[in-house]
């Protein structure tokens, strides 16, 4: 039967409204640039970037006045093809800024520097951009005037749709989009490069605290000058008093030594890594060890309220623009698949491509302040090897449905909420829908996520026999989070437990919808943060709002479980206006403390629950994955009598 009604539910893909609505959908979900790769200085860059990204949207685009004074003819930037630019992909480019004393007679001259260093092969391979900056004073080298210049460039990668206005009309600011991005943001100085980093960058939280991955070659450190923030490092030919302030930095203590290098790193967070080596190797060969060994394992994620601890001047405040960027582990895709095996598959498909509803005529969903027709026809799947190969037994694997936020893309809610980590950890396997256009909000966009995404959970269910249809789960975030709902209250027996964060309104069900949980339970938990938007937490008080109680409350009743009472008490119960059967509080990533509430039924199980992370703001966080699979991963659902299961040990 699954096989024969498949094609009977729903794809997503998009259509503009001039043109009318066909039975043959284009598979046209794309988001990246279809650029050739260039290499251009930084001028041409600022001056080509407008026109390069007007045709993927309705903005008015501008190059970032930070950059105007900055010395165009002297940096260099190598763009990769097919660079990723649209929506929240962007945060997907990876980004090698490198800084070195030489100068060049030309962009030949400097495209084959790069070359030579082994960097555009890397970055063609990582897509993204490298960034070639040379002393704006060649003769004197770099100085204490090239930090100016280091801002204004971490500002313009930074500033992800940041607006602003020119000659009276408002532009979004495109350098980010062209060349620039955050999180996968490494830097490399050679010789005087190196030096400039250690006593310009390394010191101010503001810059260091962004980096991801550092590789410095014989540089050097004025005796005052400290380190800032902890950071990756690979140091090559530095002193000792060097190495020690980068390992205090990072409270790097324990130490690994190889025939090689000598690495320091802390028991707790192993990410903050310290790497020395004394060394006469090409710089090539220590670029490629330092990328591989060092850069790829690291992220930085921005949690906090913009402006806070930033070295800005006038353009502070940017949505990005913070101190200190959270360091995590990365689990990176390098041709299509992590080291520990997880391979990353791109499926667009018209196998979902329709649904129909009682009456059996089809459904469109209406997006009606961008005059889009949207369906569903795009997804990602995230496979262990074992799954991929056929090589596990049966019915052995878990299955996570990841639904991504508005205007985000599903690869980057994949890799920016630290679910590759987790996959490659506890193997388990991930699909991941495209659907950035569905107006869900909608009676009808919310039915149709209702009936598309359980169906795309049946067909991989289907597709793969090492997947446990016992221990399938939902994860989503901020317009994610509805969608989180709408699956669930869909066909709540088909999952073992249900995670939505950061809600964005009271996604209550419809009395058909409750009518399917009168014979099944489903495990819920909720997040939410204190700097969250207005739907979720009160701006002022920080409490959840009063929708937000509701529907933590209607999470209980669909779990025959008693409701909160009507009106939350604040003033006995900070944050969340109730109380409930087990409370505690522990600290994420050794930055962000996280309190929970869980409600028990009968068995003291745990069937609802709660968590609210203090400081953080509406955002995804590569250490939200860890927390949501520490809920999930106890429940199973016996898939004959629909009851569920809660192993408290695994």
């Amino acid at each position: 039967m699954m096989k024969k009604n498949i094609g009977k539910l729903l794809t997503l893909t998009v259509m503009l409204t001039a043109c009318a609505p066909s039975s043959a959908l284009a598979l046209d979900y794309k988001a990246t640039l279809g650029n050739d790769s260039t290499f251009e200085t930084i001028a041409e860059a600022r001056a080509n970037a407008p026109a390069a990204l007007q045709p993927f949207s309705s903005k008015t685009y501008a190059a970032h006045p930070v950059m105007d004074e900055f010395p165009g003819d002297t940096t260099y930037v190598y763009r990769s093809a097919d660079m990723y630019g649209i929506n929240a992909a962007v945060r997907l480019n990876t980004n090698i800024v490198v800084y070195s004393d030489k100068s060049f007679a030309s962009k030949d001259e400097a495209q084959a520097y790069l070359k030579e260093l082994g960097l555009i092969d890397i970055i063609d391979q990582a897509r993204g951009s490298v960034i070639l900056v040379t002393p704006s004073d060649p003769e004197a080298g770099f100085t204490a005037a090239d930090q100016k210049n280091y801002y204004a460039l971490q500002t313009a990668m930074f500033a992800i749709n940041a607006a602003g206005t020119k000659d009276g009309e408002d532009v979004t600011y495109v350098d980010a989009s062209y060349y620039g991005g955050f999180g996968f943001y490494y830097v490399i100085g050679i010789d005087g490069g190196a030096t400039f980093l250690n006593n310009y960058v390394a010191g101010t939280q503001d810059y260091v605290s962004r980096i991801a991955g550092m590789l410095l070659i014989n540089g050097d450190m004025d005796r005052i000058s400290t380190v800032a923030d902890s950071v990756p490092v690979c140091l090559v030919n530095s002193k000792e008093d060097i190495i020690a302030k980068y390992c205090e930095a990072n409270d790097a203590k324990a130490q690994h030594i190889t025939a090689d290098t000598v690495e320091w790193y802390n028991q707790a967070y192993p990410v903050r890594r310290v790497v020395s080596m004394t060394s006469d190797a090409s710089v090539s060969e220590l670029i490629n060890k330092a990328y591989y060994g060092l850069f790829v394992k690291a992220v930085r994620g921005q949690e906090l309220k913009s402006g806070l601890n930033s070295a800005s001047t006038p353009y502070q405040g940017y949505g990005n623009d913070c101190a200190p960027y959270s360091l995590s582990e990365r689990n990176a895709l390098i041709n299509g698949v992590t080291a520990d095996g997880i391979y990353e598959i791109e499926t667009k498909s018209e196998e979902l491509s329709e649904f129909t509803n009682a009456e059996g005529e089809y459904v469109q969903t209406w997006f009606e302040y961008l005059n889009i027709f949207t369906y569903v026809q795009t997804w990602f799947e995230y496979l262990p090897e074992e799954v991929k190969n056929n090589t596990a037994p049966a019915g052995t694997v878990p299955l996570l449905l990841c639904v991504h936020g508005g205007g985000d893309d599903p690869r980057q809610y994949v890799d920016g909420q630290g679910w590759l980590v987790v996959a490659g950890k506890e193997r388990i396997a991930i699909v991941a829908p495209e659907y950035s256009s569905m107006n869900n909000f909608s009676e009808e966009g919310r039915a149709a996520l209702a009936k598309a995404f359980p169906a795309l959970v049946r067909l991989m269910l289907e597709k793969y026999p090492a997947l446990d249809a016992s221990r399938v789960y939902v994860n989503g975030y901020s317009m994610g989070s509805l969608g989180t709902c709408e699956t669930m209250y869909g066909d709540p027996g088909l999952f073992a437990a249900a995670y939505p964060q950061a809600g964005i309104m009271k996604a209550e069900p419809t009395e058909e919808e409750r009518k399917a949980f009168d014979k099944v339970r489903l495990p819920i938990c909720i997040s939410t943060s204190e700097y969250d938007l207005w739907a979720n937490v009160d701006t002022v008080t920080h409490d959840i709002v009063p929708d937000f109680y509701h529907l933590i409350s209607d999470f209980k009743t669909l779990n025959k479980m008693e409701a909160l009472p009507e009106n939350p008490d604040f003033e006995t119960y900070p944050i969340t206006g109730f109380t409930a059967d087990v409370m505690g509080t522990y600290v994420m990533n050794d930055e962000y403390t996280n309190h929970y509430w869980y409600f028990l039924d009968e068995n003291d199980v745990p069937m609802v629950g709660f968590q609210y992370i203090d400081s953080i703001v509406h955002c995804l966080y590569p250490e939200y994955a860890g927390m949501v699979w520490d809920f999930v991963k106890h429940y199973s659902r016996n898939i004959e009598t629909g009851e569920v299961i809660y192993n408290a040990n695994v």
